[in-house]
């Protein structure tokens, strides 16, 4: 008894042990499992963004009235824009669901004619059914697939013994053909909508920031793959940010127009896309980015949407490619490197699509384009101020008053006073033209007889 007991109780702490590990196991598996959904919930919350780089936007209808009838009214557009898989089960349910129908309106009218009667199938007595070979629902069926597509076996027709039958077998013919080329239609949508061709237009991963012939620019890189070009290809960004407006709106998501313009010192958006091309935004005083430093964009948050669109070649379909750029995204300093060499040995160009999104870093001041031109500004007046300052005190020694550092006006001269111009002794004669007659200088002074009398 006691041995049993004992067994008892080792077995009844093995399976206590047994249900505290898996409790264990089961709370640290919760737990690492919640830290994981936190994790990406954080992650997702730092790096929100309205426009992700491959171009979709992260936006969501939620509460809209009447929402499926809506869609359903506009049955082309909801399958063309449908995924693949509920495009081909709505194109397979109706093809299956017509041929259903078909069958069945089919079999009714051989049922209400008697041609389903066995005596009537076996032929032991003369009849003329509306459709010769039906023998039940099965040979319905296919005679309605073979109506619907025009397949025309053969073996089943009608006849005229029933003239609902050749209405019927009419109204289906017209109804196969309106599904086909309804359906036919999507799928062509589908398959040649240009939305697929912004799969082979590349955005650069980063956008940088750093001067071109002096003025600081915010610069990107755009390329397209295919040898097919994009005609009348152009570009436009938008800067989205928080605002508030005097009156105290708060305004979450609005946007504001970057203007931009591609390479040259023009200020036109349009591309010729023959290759990669940089995107250039000058920081000036009408950009949003006028007051930025390096250091202000460490600490702002707000979207740059970079949209680029354009004209299919091959197909004369437009389509658009976007794509957006965090402030963590923008690299303060740095420069895309040179992707495009002349091979000699076939004489063309080659694009090395491995250097795409390749940055070298370049000396960029890190106070804002608005700081800049003030530093520029004040030393230009101080070079100014310099110039005249050694100008004033070097050739009108004597025109200056006492109290004042600006130069006399004519008024403030007294009678007694005249105006004495002094001129370095040189010992190269120098002759003054006057109007009746020369004479030249004696150790550089005028003579007294040619010295001009005070009024």
């Amino acid at each position: 008894m006691g041995s049993m007991a004992g067994l008892k109780r080792c077995l009844s702490q093995v399976s206590m042990m047994a249900v505290k590990a898996s409790t264990s196991g089961e709370e640290a598996w919760l737990h690492a499992w919640h830290r994981y959904k936190q994790s990406r919930f954080n992650a997702r919350r730092i790096r929100k963004r309205v426009v992700f780089k491959h171009g979709d936007c992260n936006v969501v209808q939620a509460n809209v009235a009447k929402r499926r009838r809506k869609y359903l009214q506009d049955i082309f557009t909801t399958l063309v824009d449908a995924q693949w898989r509920w495009t081909l089960l709505v194109f397979a349910f109706n093809f299956l669901g017509s041929w259903l129908v078909f069958a069945v309106v089919w079999w009714l009218i051989a049922y209400t004619h008697g041609d389903l009667l066995e005596e009537h199938i076996n032929g032991t007595e003369p009849w003329t059914p509306c459709i010769t070979n039906i023998y039940g629902f099965t040979s319905c069926f296919l005679f309605s697939v073979e109506t619907q597509h025009t397949i025309g076996y053969g073996g089943r027709t009608t006849t005229e013994e029933c003239p609902e039958a050749i209405f019927v077998m009419c109204l289906q013919s017209i109804g196969g053909v309106m599904i086909q080329a309804f359906m036919v239609g999507v799928v062509f949508a589908k398959l040649s909508r240009p939305k697929k061709r912004t799969q082979t237009l590349l955005f650069s991963r980063n956008a940088v920031i750093s001067h071109r012939d002096g003025v600081p620019c915010l610069m990107l890189r755009v390329g397209d793959m295919r040898k097919s070009h994009i005609i009348e290809a152009h570009v436009r960004a938008q800067l989205i940010k928080h605002k508030v407006t005097k009156e105290g709106e708060s305004l979450p998501f609005f946007q504001t127009e970057l203007k931009v313009w591609v390479g040259g010192d023009g200020e036109e958006d349009k591309i010729f896309f023959i290759w990669p091309t940089m995107i250039v935004h000058k920081i000036d005083k009408n950009s949003p980015l006028y007051n930025m430093s390096a250091t202000d964009l460490l600490r702002e948050r707000f979207e740059i949407v970079v949209i680029l669109e354009g004209v299919i070649e091959s197909t004369g379909m437009t389509t658009q490619a976007r794509s957006s750029y965090l402030p963590s995204e923008i690299l303060w300093g740095h420069r895309f490197q040179s992707l495009i060499t002349f091979k000699k040995e076939s004489g063309e160009y080659e694009v090395d699509y491995a250097l795409f999104n390749n940055t070298v870093e370049v000396d960029t001041p890190l106070c804002s384009a608005k700081q800049l031109d003030e530093y520029r500004a004040m030393s230009s007046n101080e070079c100014v101020g310099l110039l005249s300052d050694h100008l004033r005190t070097g050739l009108f020694p004597s025109v200056r008053t006492h109290s004042s550092d600006t130069l006399c006006s004519m008024d403030s001269l007294s009678i007694d006073e005249h105006i004495v111009m002094k001129v370095p002794t040189s010992p190269i004669p120098v002759t003054v033209t006057a109007p009746e007659e020369t004479t030249p200088l004696r150790n550089g002074c005028i003579p007294k007889a040619t010295l001009p009398v005070p009024v």
